[in-house]
């Protein structure tokens, strides 16, 4: 069986080298060559002269060479013997702290951590795209042209679990629509207030782009008023459609939904996406719920 990594399904495959690892055994190191002689055996000292030491061959004095960056980084050990010729080198990496260390508030790793859960990948039809838990009952945010014509969905949570979801109600001029998830105890998001943001404003949009499930990626509030729409540079492709876009506290401020291309070719990212504000979203979502 090949461990080769095989994408989601989603619009799109993603380019460039083959991703994966080959499952074949490394090739066996090479024998030695069949013309080295062994060693000459140690001939006496003539009488009258004085044996010099052997020089040893495994003890040695090691020269740390620390490279640019401080004692945090890596460095370039040398080996070297106790008359100073030089040996291999060899390398040695400093952490810069312990990996349980929690990230500092407002930052985008603390941003991810607290965002990441509550993001779903929402697969319809032949297609998919992502969206975002938003209450205890299991409801979710997404975009209405990814559920189009469909009336049950799965969902691939966080933890890589899937589950059913039927489609409650969409809405084709704001582009939301509502699922609930066959599922209890889901995760949900704060939805913070798209009023407060700001023009420059860090932000980071998480979904499942070409099916990647649970991909951020960061940039900042590029534009407001775009014909109602928050306009980011943050990274947004196919697949990302109904993830959330997410201010550095952790809160939901837009649905991402929709992405410039050149040329009217659909394309990656040009560094101009844009997002339904969350309070406009938020107020669709309660109509579709108040209508079920």
């Amino acid at each position: 069986m090949s461990d080769r990594f095989t994408p989601e399904r989603g619009l799109g495959t993603p380019a460039g080298p083959s991703i994966g690892w080959s499952s074949a055994a490394p090739p066996p190191a090479a024998p030695a060559s069949p013309s080295r002689l062994p060693p000459a055996p140690d001939t006496p000292a003539p009488t009258g002269a004085t044996r010099r030491p052997r020089r040893s061959r495994t003890a040695g004095v090691l020269v740390a060479a620390l490279l640019a960056g401080g004692v945090s980084g890596a460095g370039v050990v040398l080996a070297t013997d106790r008359d100073g010729t030089a040996a291999r080198p060899a390398i040695v990496q400093q952490r810069g702290g312990t990996a349980t260390a929690p990230a500092p508030a407002g930052s985008i790793e603390a941003a991810a951590a607290t965002i990441l859960p509550s993001v779903v990948q929402v697969r319809a039809g032949r297609g998919s795209g992502s969206g975002v838990i938003m209450d205890d009952s299991g409801h979710v945010l997404t975009n209405h042209h990814v559920v189009a014509g469909e009336g049950e969905v799965t969902l691939v949570l966080s933890t890589g679990r899937r589950v059913d979801a039927e489609v409650i109600g969409s809405d084709r001029t704001y582009d939301i629509a509502v699922l609930r998830a066959a599922a209890d105890n889901l995760p949900a998001a704060t939805l913070g207030a798209s009023d407060d943001i700001q023009i420059g404003q860090a932000v980071i949009a998480v979904g499942s782009p070409l099916g990647l499930n649970g991909t951020v990626t960061a940039g900042i509030v590029s534009a407001l008023d775009r014909r109602e729409m928050i306009q980011t540079d943050a990274s947004i492709n196919p697949g990302n459609s109904g993830g959330p876009l997410v201010d550095l506290d952790g809160r939901v401020v837009g649905i991402n939904t929709a992405i410039a291309t050149l040329g009217g070719r659909t394309s990656g990212s040009i560094g101009i996406g844009f997002a339904v504000p969350i309070d406009r979203a938020a107020e669709v979502a309660a109509r579709i719920l108040a209508q079920s």
